[in-house]
């Protein structure tokens, strides 16, 4: 019998999930804390070892250390929680993957990615290498999943009405995030957990991860600039002139090697997500922009850091607008890999025509969509597609605006579709 938690909410990744488990011997879901590896991790496990149990002062933790085996012999699908505190439980499951061809024997989670040095085996073709995100708006019910990212690609989009979400929602569904814990919490009781995972995050994680201590003060500058530039495509250059600028203090400094540190520790504890570049098939006399645009991993992250509120937000449109496209790119990345596909972004350099996000399938085809939070934005919107369109080789499948206030699903006829993010589902 599974260990499905009572009250689990069904995720996206759960099917997939379910298919990797009958391919691959096992499968690592990796991803930030508390975004709901662990109890998805259960909803396809038959036992359970804990590694951070404090319950019983670590024993399993413990017994890990003595010998790997000793945790590895319970009731399969078996969950290994937090297994990077144990780095040889990696070696010791792709070891036992190779012993038989049984598959969905073991699966593991984890919160940050341990020291390269400590595990001496990719795990390739034995392990299989899951992300998992915090919560999207279908996910939490905060979406009706009116219209599908595969019907877009498939031109099944029909016209309807949808109901229409007001300002003040969507600043509260940017403040609160996508954490499972919060999606039934009030914004007040949401915006202390995003604070108390950020103080934790200061005041452990970031020595914790590889035993190096590392400066908290200049860690949360690095976090108040990434939080500062949400949505936006920032060079390490961008941060540190960006640090330097609000720096205080006449005696404190930042590398650019403490910078590049600490972003490596921050993306190895799955805190930041690079939008890469879309390259496929512009031509190439065209001066294509390679940065990624940078992301906090959850919205709900950057307005804890720089203290913002839902009132801070509707009184500072521009700021909402970038974490609205942030809500939504983060929505798109954990839809498009749900249905196989890859999030991308697009922004030609020469002529400033960009594009805030293309999602491209397996065979290649792609959609190019838009971000706006008022509908006022439409035609701008519409016009920096167009301008995309004529670039392209080969022509997007679709082309989409997707608005924070708008109560239609609409394929104007120009063929661009509009629509809000809180109809959309895979």
């Amino acid at each position: 019998m599974k260990l499905t938690p009572k009250g689990y909410m069904p995720r996206l990744i759960d099917k997939a999930i379910e298919e990797n488990l009958e391919v691959f011997g096992a499968i690592s879901i990796e991803g930030p804390k508390w975004c709901g590896k662990t109890w998805t991790a259960l909803n396809h496990s038959k036992s359970v070892t804990y590694l951070n149990n404090t319950a019983d002062n670590f024993r399993e933790k413990h017994l890990a250390e003595m010998d790997v085996n000793l945790v590895l012999d319970k009731e399969m699908p078996e969950l290994i929680d937090e297994w990077q505190e144990v780095p040889a439980i990696w070696d010791a499951v792709r070891f036992k993957c190779d012993q038989d061809k049984n598959k969905g024997k073991y699966i593991l989670t984890g919160s940050s990615v341990p020291v390269s040095d400590k595990i001496h085996h990719s795990g390739a073709g034995r392990i299989c290498r899951m992300k998992m995100y915090t919560m999207s708006l279908y996910e939490s019910g905060d979406s009706s999943g009116e219209v599908s990212l595969k019907d877009l690609f498939e031109n099944k989009v029909t016209n309807k009405m949808v109901k229409k979400v007001e300002l003040q929602k969507l600043a509260e569904l940017i403040v609160r995030g996508g954490w499972p814990e919060t999606i039934n919490m009030n914004v007040a009781g949401a915006m202390k957990i995003a604070k108390s995972y950020i103080e934790a995050v200061l005041e452990k994680d970031i020595i914790q991860i590889d035993g190096v201590k590392r400066d908290k003060q200049k860690m949360e500058m690095l976090l108040r600039s990434l939080a500062r530039n949400e949505s936006t495509i920032s060079s390490n250059n961008v941060l540190i002139k960006d640090i330097d600028d609000n720096i205080t203090e006449e005696d404190i400094t930042i590398s650019r090697n403490t910078v590049a540190d600490y972003l490596n520790v921050l993306t190895r504890l799955h805190l930041i997500e690079d939008q890469k570049s879309f390259m496929y098939k512009i031509r190439s006399r065209m001066n294509v922009g390679k940065n990624p645009k940078r992301h906090l991993i959850d919205t709900s992250l950057g307005c804890a850091i720089l203290n913002i509120t839902p009132e801070k937000l509707i009184n500072d449109l521009e700021t909402m607008g970038l974490y609205f496209e942030a809500l939504c790119e983060r929505d798109l990345k954990i839809y498009a890999e749900s249905i196989g596909a890859k999030l991308y972004h697009y922004r030609e350099n020469d002529t400033g025509v960009e594009v805030d996000a293309i999602i491209e399938i397996a065979d290649g085809e792609y959609g190019a969509i838009e971000i706006k939070l008022g509908a006022n934005k439409e035609e701008e919107a519409v016009a920096s597609l167009r301008k995309f369109y004529e670039l392209a080789e080969v022509k997007p499948k679709f082309m989409c605006v997707i608005c924070g206030l708008y109560d239609a699903v609409i394929k104007r006829p120009d063929g661009v579709y509009v629509l809000p993010i809180t109809a959309l589902k895979p």
